[in-house]
């Protein structure tokens, strides 16, 4: 088995790390203008990377193992969508 992100996978990737990035500095200037920076900041986006990008990582390496070819990539389509709606929806609360 390879590890290889091709085409729309790996541009789904970008996305959800750029979703990442744009909310955790929305969430550091927060932290910085309200004076309550705290080391949490940092270690909730490692937790979400655990539990959020990393089964994607293993759904995009056992899609070869896939007879059809259309499920495994379907799940990694569907949980990339829901992972990009909670950081939109993060980015929103920040925002307000």
């Amino acid at each position: 088995m390879t590890f290889v992100l091709t085409g729309w996978m790996l541009y789904t990737m970008w996305v959800l790390f750029g979703l990442m990035g744009l909310s955790f500095l929305l969430g550091l200037y927060r932290a910085l203008v309200d004076k309550k920076f705290s080391s949490s900041l940092v270690l909730d986006y490692l937790k979400d990377v655990l539990y959020y990008v990393l089964p994607l990582f293993v759904l995009a390496n056992v899609v070869s193992l896939d007879y059809t070819g259309y499920l495994l990539l379907g799940a990694y389509y569907v949980g990339a969508f829901g992972v990009a709606l909670k950081y939109l929806g993060d980015m929103k609360k920040k925002l307000l």
